[in-house]
């Protein structure tokens, strides 16, 4: 690393994020925080000596830019007050749960609103500074969906892309937002607006046409903005370093840490996993209550069946999030006592980190992963398990309402997560699917996320943006 009067004054290819690609200690230690985003943008980045705009993960901390081996670092100051309203108010509070179909209530805080609109400047401000005359910039998520209007403002030279991570709702849902106007005024400073399916996109359209001046042509990808500007809006989904983990899984440690893992679990007939984030969206509840229910009716047999559910720690302080804790494992608590034996439980809940190495080796010993959200924008777990099974078995349950569901429709056992029956019979149908029928279902899974991979995801819309490969 090289310090803030090393780095480059100005950059041709800008991303803007809610966070850095790395993370500033209490000690003041830049550690690196390696994700899927920044798997896939790094290398360009850093071959066009571009930055990165984004806070450093620290309250109240005012580090310097400093430059990673051609890559601008330029951090962004967020004070704890604000993290408080913008973070885990604003976004989390309000547009995560509007955003996810009213899945929980959202809170409409004017103070909220206003921390969110101030942090949002001062990622503009931010963004303006670290870009050259003429540069891209890529603002990603719905922490930040003011900047592409602000940044816009201060510098109407630049081409700016946005994509939107979660899903966007229904107008119907949207229209709840007191500053809807000004949310969709902020997404149309974009030139391209990225979002996980056409589904979306299309919502984000209709919203745009009915909450302002914005007018739709003959072609339904574009919109004209209010300053007579085109606006492209589409379907971009995500997806993961699907090679990365193919060669992990293909390791023999991680063979033999899964053949472990199964022997540790007393070498069950049928291995049940579901990892995800502890939030509400993401359905552990009718996972746990369908399996449940499964092991009443005696379709599967406790004494041959375990559910491994990894529900790592996520925005504990919000108040939704520590209530669905307590009652995720309340319900795990009652149905071991219902069903396991002494030595002998049915769910293994695990309420921590798990590392990559180690989750890999999860979704290799795992015959069915279930991935059950009532509402996703795309869910990359699910592309973690197809990309992890380099023998060919396992299966997956999935949710139709996760963006995966549009490409994984024809390998998945689609399910509704709001019919408790459904996902208990989807659970019974893949445990006890032949083998032949699961090597069949997942090579076509294989084969979409494979080829259909983050770096493809990346490029495509960095082309769409006019940024050449």
């Amino acid at each position: 690393m090289t310090h803030a009067e090393d780095a480059p004054a100005s950059s041709d290819l800008v991303v803007v994020a809610n966070r850095l690609p790395f993370d500033l200690d209490d000690e003041g230690t830049w550690r690196r925080s390696p994700g899927g985003l920044v798997t896939a943008l790094e290398p360009t980045l850093r071959a066009r000596g571009g930055a990165w705009v984004g806070w450093p993960g620290t309250p109240d901390a005012d580090p310097a830019a400093f430059s990673d081996d051609g890559l601008a670092i330029r951090p962004v100051p967020i004070s704890a007050d604000e993290v408080a309203a913008y973070y885990e108010g604003f976004a989390n509070a309000t547009l995560w749960p509007l955003y996810h179909d009213v899945v929980a209530t959202p809170r409409f805080e004017r103070d909220w609103w206003d921390a969110y609109r101030r942090v949002n400047e001062r990622f503009a401000d931010a963004a303006a500074d670290a870009a050259a005359q003429g540069a891209t910039v890529w603002v990603q998520d719905y922490q930040l969906q003011l900047v592409p209007h602000l940044l816009r403002e201060r510098r109407p030279d630049l081409r700016i892309g946005f994509f939107l991570h979660i899903p966007f709702p229904p107008v119907e849902l949207f229209a709840q937002l007191p500053w809807r106007d000004a949310v969709i005024e902020g997404l149309l400073g974009a030139d391209v607006t990225g979002f996980q399916t056409e589904g979306s996109a299309d919502n984000f359209r209709r919203a745009a046409v009915r909450l302002t001046a914005a007018t739709a042509g003959d072609d339904p990808a574009h919109l004209t903005a209010p300053d007579g500007r085109t606006v492209t809006a589409g379907a971009h989904p995500i997806s993961v370093d699907a090679a990365e983990l193919d060669a992990t899984a293909r390791e023999p440690a991680t063979a033999e840490r899964a053949e472990a893992l199964r022997h540790e679990l007393g070498d069950p007939r049928t291995v049940l996993l579901g990892v995800d984030r502890l939030d509400y969206t993401k359905g552990i509840d009718v996972r746990l209550r369908a399996f449940a229910g499964t092991l009443a009716d005696g379709r599967l047999d406790p004494t041959e069946t375990v559910l491994i559910q990894v529900a790592t720690p996520s925005r504990e302080r919000v108040e939704h999030y520590a209530e669905m804790r307590d009652d995720i494992e309340l319900a795990v608590g009652r149905i071991n006592g219902e069903h396991a034996s002494i030595g002998r439980p049915v769910i293994h809940y695990v309420h921590q980190p798990v590392p990559r190495d180690e989750l890999v080796a999860f979704y290799r010993a795992a015959d069915v992963m279930l991935v059950t959200p009532y509402r996703d924008g795309m869910n990359l777990v699910a592309k973690e398990y197809v990309s992890s099974r380099a023998d060919g078995g396992g299966a997956l349950v999935l949710s139709e309402f996760t963006g995966a569901a549009d490409e994984l429709a024809e390998g998945a056992f689609l399910v509704n997560p709001h019919d408790l029956d459904a996902v208990g019979d989807a659970i019974v149908a893949a445990a006890s699917a032949d083998p032949e029928e699961r090597r069949r279902r997942m090579a076509l899974l294989r084969e979409q996320v494979l080829t259909h991979d983050v770096e493809r995801w990346a490029n495509g819309f960095l082309a769409a943006l006019g940024v050449g490969a």
